[in-house]
Formats: structure tokens, C-alpha cells, sequence
């Protein structure tokens, strides 16, 4: 059952006619599955309403999806009926829908917008769906906790025993977290991530969970934890709702790009009213609305974002220059083996 429903109003066009009778002419109904909660009211307020606006004439619904995972699992079974036209999730779990042909590739003649986006947007899910967001890993933090956290290094701190939480993989923080360790310790997470594992084993003991629910943000405000990891998005905008009761870190030793791609599903009942959305999601203006709404870093060059927005995002010069290079493909390969060592070398050094 849907927990909610946005019904929108867009129209089909042809290249070739103007923007008035394209918004005219398009129809048909449109399914968009993402995520519930702050993310799905923020975007329906940077994004949807804006191609509301532009297209009065198809009907999309909004459904949340849960997880990236669970979203991929949603197109799956929907394989040989679908029921989704756009999905917005994980670039770890898209790429998995990709390689068994859940969704489309995109192509530069259909889409040009494509040709405004950062490389690495168009790297993040090659012939298919793009970046729509890059988001980072922060370390989330109570903003009474005196000393306050200045670097990733100072989780080891001891006074903060039985006051972390964090998100282990399977979840894509924990394996953010070991790349960034790694490079801490001086290595790199293309060869090993022995150093890291070492490391995070002696973390193990001030580590109230490995699983936070319902996530770290929350854990910090209810007082359970002092310190969890995130990611910046939220923490910004529950900062910002809490009158600055939490706040966020870019660590200085380095963080981690987090990618959502959007995606056009493979037999869309109306394709061209989906592919008129994911082109109006990655454009410049959709881009900038969302960044400055909600703190993701935008995946179109041509954004303009408004100097006191970026700043809070990974895309601010200072910020760029501190996030590691991470090749979420090549992760995927090893995910598997990562999730074994952390529960064999670090969550058990936890008991």
C-alpha cells in the first residue's frame, strides 16, 4: 500500500514544437519510485511541482520505495508488467538493475541535457541513468558534545565510548567509511583495506550499534548516541530544523561521494512522458532548486547555486578538493567480501 500519493499533471512532445504546446499536448500517467520521508517532500517541492507547472496534462505518482534495494527489487518483479517509469536510487544497486536490464541506456541525440552534466555524473551509471545527486559522508555529531569532533580521527577518542553509532555495510556508509579509513591510515581501498579493518576492530567498543534505528540523526536528537555517521544532506536540513542541534563534519582527512542515479525502467507504459521528467530532473534549474532546498550537490555543471547553499554541499571548491576518488562499480565487486570482514573483524570485536 502506498503511504502517499502525489498526482501530477505533464504531456508528451515532439522536438519540434514550442514549450507552449508541448506542455499542451503531453498526457498519460507517469510512476516515480524514490524515497519516503524528507527526501520525497523536498523533491516534490523543487522538482515535481516545477514540471507540474511546465506539463499540466499526465498523471505521476510519487511511491515510496523503501531502500535502494528494495526498490530494485520492486522493478524486478515488475519486470514483464511495469508499473514504475523512473526510479531515483543508488548507484551500488542501479547498477545492478542495469547489468540485468531493468533500464534504459540514454542516449546523448534523445537527451542533451546530458552533455551539461559533471563527467563523473555521466561516468556514475555509464550508458544508463546518471547522477542526479551526489551527496557525501559526514560525521554527524551533538552540537552540545564538548569537545566537539574537528576530524575523523577523533571517533577514537575515548571519552566517546558507548556514544557512536554506526551504519556497518551492507549498508553503503559502512563501506564509505572503509575507503575513508583506509586512506586515513594511509592506504588505499583499490588494494587493501587491511589498515582500515585494523582500525575500525579498535573503534569496535565505544560502538552502541552497528545498525542504527531508525537512523543516526535521530539516535543523536533522542540523546542515545553523541556521534553517528550520515549523510550531509539530512544533517543539514535536520540542523536546520532543529535550530542547530546537530551538525555535520566534512572530515579534513577526506569523504566519500554517495551517487543517486535516476532511471528510465526498461518497457515504460509511457516513456516519453518519463523521459520528459528525467530530462527536467537533471537540468540546470531542477538541479539548482533541489541544492539549494536540500543541500545535495548538483550533478549539472551549469547550476548556478546560490554561494551560501554550495558551501554546504561536497561541490564547494574547498570541499571538492577533500573527497576521495571512489569507483562505485568496482566496489560493488568486492561489497561481498567487505560485509564478511567487517562481521568477522569488527562488529564481533564489539561483544
Amino acid at each position: 500500500m502506498l503511504t502517499r500519493r502525489l498526482v501530477i499533471q505533464s504531456g508528451l512532445a515532439t522536438i519540434a514544437m514550442p514549450a507552449v504546446l508541448r506542455a499542451q499536448t503531453l498526457s498519460g500517467q507517469i510512476t516515480l519510485m524514490s524515497y519516503a520521508g524528507i527526501f520525497q517532500d523536498n523533491y516534490t517541492k523543487a522538482v515535481i511541482e516545477p514540471f507540474l507547472q511546465a506539463h499540466p496534462g499526465v498523471k505521476v505518482n510519487y511511491v515510496p520505495g523503501g531502500t535502494s534495494a528494495q526498490m530494485v527489487g520492486s522493478v524486478r518483479a515488475q519486470k514483464a508488467d511495469p508499473q514504475t517509469d523512473v526510479a531515483i536510487m543508488d548507484v551500488t544497486t542501479s547498477s545492478i538493475g542495469n547489468l540485468e536490464g531493468l533500464f534504459e541506456k540514454l542516449s546523448i541525440s534523445e537527451f542533451p541535457v546530458l552533455n551539461e552534466l559533471l563527467p563523473a555524473a555521466r561516468a556514475a551509471g555509464g550508458d544508463f541513468g546518471p547522477a542526479v545527486t551526489f551527496d557525501h559522508l559526514v560525521i554527524v555529531q551533538d552540537a552540545a558534545l564538548k569537545p566537539q569532533i574537528a576530524k575523523l580521527a577523533d571517533l577514537w577518542r575515548p571519552d566517546l565510548k558507548g556514544q557512536i553509532a554506526l551504519s556497518a555495510p551492507p549498508n553503503i556508509q559502512g563501506l564509505a567509511l572503509t575507503a575513508m579509513t583506509e586512506k586515513m591510515e594511509g592506504g588505499d581501498y583499490r588494494k587493501s583495506i587491511d589498515a582500515a579493518m585494523k582500525k575500525l576492530k579498535e573503534l569496535a567498543p565505544s560502538v552502541t550499534t552497528f545498525d542504527p534505528n531508525p537512523d543516526g540523526y535521530s539516535l543523536i536528537l533522542n540523546g542515545v548516541a553523541k556521534v553517528a555517521t550520515g549523510w550531509n544532506a539530512r544533517a543539514q536540513l535536520y540542523s536546520d530544523q532543529t535550530g542547530g542541534k546537530i551538525n555535520a563534519l566534512l572530515p579534513p582527512e577526506g569523504s566519500v561521494f554517495q551517487i543517486n542515479t535516476i532511471n528510465l525502467t526498461a518497457g515504460s507504459k509511457n516513456r516519453a512522458a518519463a523521459a520528459a521528467f528525467v530530462a527536467h530532473a537533471l537540468s540546470a534549474g531542477a538541479q539548482k532548486a533541489f541544492t539549494e532546498r536540500m543541500f545535495y550537490a548538483p550533478t549539472n555543471a551549469k547550476a548556478q547555486i546560490e554561494a551560501k547553499a554550495l558551501a554546504r554541499t561536497a561541490a564547494s571548491p574547498e570541499n571538492l578538493a577533500r573527497m576521495i576518488p571512489v569507483d562505485w562499480n568496482e566496489v560493488l565487486k568486492v561489497r561481498d567480501q567487505w560485509n564478511n570482514r567487517w562481521r568477522r573483524e569488527v562488529i564481533t570485536a564489539a561483544r
